[in-house]
């Protein structure tokens, strides 16, 4: 008896001895891994966001012709950061790192990053802190990735998982992250990557509740909008048609984006002139249309719950769009997701105007997932996020409405790095 329990022992110590082959679902050294990068994650995000709303509400205290030269100021600040720390670069160049580069994402990077961002942000730029925290978290998945030295793909996974937290910790849906940090990566093959998105998942995971206990977030809608309810199948053909003028405006925040570029690029001129020149016109823009200040984040439900006229909401429509191409082009730090949806909320809130049978939870949620799919080319992320964010339960019109504003946008994607390397 004894000789068989030493066999039996033997036997045991061998298996524990043998390397644990990979499997996503056990509780191995790699979900571990990929578990603690989204406890960094949501930490960080957590920070983030509290200094970003302590400089945002002390910002705020300059209300009128005073928000001009406050936010010429701060884009003179954040300007003179990225020239003496260095340029963080945007969302172009954390694409063609992850695709070109092996991967890798510099976290030398960051300081300059995380201190113009939050100028740009909190002074009330049109974009948001999504990209910030996609390039801070995805450079720390970088960085736990030497440290525990991993390589190739395990590296890139981990970078890619990385992104995912950040990206989840402000909006509130690790599935919609997870994707979003694909599909971000490729204009047409969203799958390329398919091998991150285990890793992505458990980073957002554990992203969301580090980040969701600190800034005391509930689950539920961010967003305050009617619940829908289903009619009849016009609807997946009123979710088609609504995305394909969001599909069109799509097109001409892009051209906008094109134009404001050129006429920044045509005279060379230091980042910090450029970022202050960027903020005397978003100052100008603020003062005469002060909704259409900040990323959106409130402002989406200020413009929900507000019954604006017709003209101001397409002064706010056309201004938004004008002002995020400025935010863009200007050298201003952040991401354009968020604003971009603003701009389909009030485009939504337009042809209901016009169209007032149609039902203005749909039509909203249409234009938004159709301009945002034009632009950024995430039609399955898109539609779990507005899901997610507007508490709009039934997906497959979202998807209808995104597709279409994926399959109907231009041949040359927004985000250039997006495209085939030749």
């Amino acid at each position: 008896m004894k000789t068989k329990k030493k066999r039996q022992l033997i036997t045991y110590l061998n298996i524990l001895d043998q390397p644990i082959t990979f499997n996503p679902f056990v509780f191995n050294r790699s979900f571990l891994l990929w578990a603690l990068l989204g406890l960094i994650g949501g930490l960080i995000a957590g920070i983030y966001w509290i200094v970003l709303q302590y400089l945002t509400h002390k910002i705020a205290f300059f209300e009128g012709w005073e928000v001009i030269p406050v936010m010429a100021i701060c884009g003179f600040l954040a300007g003179l950061v990225i020239h003496f720390i260095g340029d963080p670069g945007e969302i172009h160049l954390i694409v063609n790192n992850i695709r070109f580069n092996k991967g890798k994402l510099d976290p030398k990077n960051n300081p300059s990053m995380i201190l113009s961002s939050l100028l740009c942000v909190a002074s009330g730029g049109s974009l948001g802190p999504e990209a910030p925290l996609v390039q801070v978290t995805g450079s720390t998945g970088t960085w736990l990735g030497k440290v525990f030295r991993l390589k190739g793909e395990e590296l890139r996974s981990l970078s890619i998982a990385g992104m995912a937290s950040g990206f989840t910790a402000l909006f509130g849906a690790p599935l919609g992250g997870s994707l979003f940090s694909l599909e971000i990566l490729h204009h047409k093959h969203a799958v390329e990557y398919y091998k991150a998105i285990i890793p992505a998942l458990v980073a957002s995971s554990f992203s969301y509740i580090v980040f969701a206990l600190i800034i005391q977030l509930g689950i539920g809608p961010t967003w305050d909008l009617s619940t829908y309810e289903y009619s009849n199948v016009f609807d997946f053909g009123y979710a088609v048609l609504f995305s394909i003028l969001a599909t069109a405006t799509g097109w001409g925040f892009i051209y906008c984006t094109k134009f404001f570029k050129y006429l920044f690029e045509k005279r060379p001129m230091p980042i910090y002139i450029k970022t202050l020149i960027g903020g005397l016109l978003l100052g100008c823009i603020s003062f005469y249309f002060p909704l259409t200040r900040y990323f959106g984040h409130h402002e989406i439900n200020e413009l929900l719950e507000g019954s604006l006229p017709i003209t101001l909401l397409f002064a706010v429509f056309i201004f938004k769009i004008i002002a995020i191409a400025i935010t863009v082009t200007s050298g201003w730090r952040g991401g354009f997701i968020i604003p971009l949806f603003f701009v389909g909320a009030t485009l939504g809130l337009i042809i209901h105007h016009f169209f007032p049978s149609t039902n203005l939870t749909l039509t909203i949620v249409s234009c938004m997932a159709g301009i945002n799919a034009c632009v950024t080319r995430t039609p399955m992320s898109t539609t779990i996020l507005l899901a997610t964010l507007t508490g709009f339960s039934y997906f497959i019109p979202i998807l209808f409405a995104s597709l279409t504003g994926y399959f109907l946008a231009p041949r040359i994607p927004f985000i250039g790095s997006q495209m085939d390397k030749d």
